[in-house]
């Protein structure tokens, strides 16, 4: 025999069996190494905990509007706010600016919410929306708590 023929591979490796009774392994093909998602895990983990700012503690202090140097107008029991057709803002009949109207109503919400006065809210049929929407952002930012909408049944029929 030569070298050549000694040296030559086996036509089937040792583990395979033409009558297809190889040897498998125990162990089974769909198991993961999960260890380095893990890592990646802990390392976003810490970087997000990084990231957020710490909170400063703040303390709010409501301070008391007085109603006797804002309010421009005297405060009823019940207030009314009107918009004209041509979009001026009436407090109690009163034309008022919307610094004005954020004063009336800041000097109408002072104290406890029981004692707060009606604020009832009256546009026109013709009144602008965007008046309207101003007006009533103006109303809920200066502290309105008893609120109303009144005359909204005149205005159920687009004719």
């Amino acid at each position: 025999m030569s070298l050549a023929a000694t040296a030559r591979r086996p036509r089937f490796s040792m583990k395979y069996d033409p009558r297809g009774r190889h040897a498998r392994s125990r162990k089974s093909m769909g198991e993961m190494n999960v260890t380095p998602f893990i890592d990646v895990l802990l390392v976003l983990l810490v970087m997000l905990i990084l990231a957020v700012p710490i909170q400063v503690h703040q303390t709010s202090v409501d301070l008391p509007a007085k109603p006797d140097d804002t309010a421009k107008f005297e405060i009823l029991e019940e207030n009314t706010v009107f918009i004209t057709p041509d979009d001026q803002v009436l407090w109690n009949g009163n034309p008022v600016t919307p610094d004005e109207l954020a004063a009336q109503v800041a000097a109408a919400s002072v104290g406890e919410v029981e004692q707060h006065p009606m604020l009832r809210f009256e546009p026109a049929a013709l009144a602008s929306y965007d008046t309207s929407a101003r007006t009533l952002t103006t109303i809920r930012e200066s502290g309105a708590k008893r609120f109303a909408f009144i005359g909204n049944e005149r205005h159920k029929d687009f004719n």
